[in-house]
């Protein structure tokens, strides 16, 4: 799945709502695995289901950075190309939260909302985009941040 092209003025009347969701994506044990062993960050409540079981979650989580990294590919879903765009690159994030942990077995998705675009330079705009991983069946979102991105043309 992945969103039509759109014109930029299509995409700056968007400024406040939102441009869209991804598909649901699984967070298996052997997707944390393989993350904690790319990112050596091995931590037992990752990667020891034994272990994790007796800890406070009661099992395994996703790495909050795994999460983090998994906006990429929904936002490659959800948000829109913008016709004409040659480039398009992470600036950063005004700010990352982990709200709750990601169950081994869980599925996420990512709500996209534009929250300012601006003419950075000649031939580049910036947007700050309001970012939402939710879990699914779990009343409160994984994470929420607001992701910068410069689109140049």
């Amino acid at each position: 799945m992945t969103a039509a092209p759109i014109s930029l003025d299509a995409y700056r009347s968007h400024l406040g709502r939102e441009l869209g969701c991804s598909r649901w994506f699984d967070v298996t044990q052997d997707r944390i695995d393989s993350f904690g062993h790319v990112t050596e960050d091995r931590q037992f409540i990752h990667v020891d289901p034994a272990a994790a079981a007796r800890s406070q979650f009661g099992g395994t989580i996703a790495h909050g950075f795994l999460t983090l990294s998994l906006l990429s590919a929904m936002s490659y879903d959800a948000i829109p190309a913008i016709e004409g765009a040659r480039t398009g690159i992470n600036y950063g994030f005004n700010s990352i939260r982990f709200l709750a942990p990601v169950r081994s077995g869980s599925r996420v998705r990512g709500r996209f909302t534009l929250l300012d675009v601006k003419l950075r330079g000649e031939n580049q705009w910036q947007s700050t985009i309001g970012t939402v991983v939710e879990i699914e069946g779990e009343p409160k979102p994984a994470l929420a941040a607001e992701w910068v991105t410069i689109t140049t043309f």
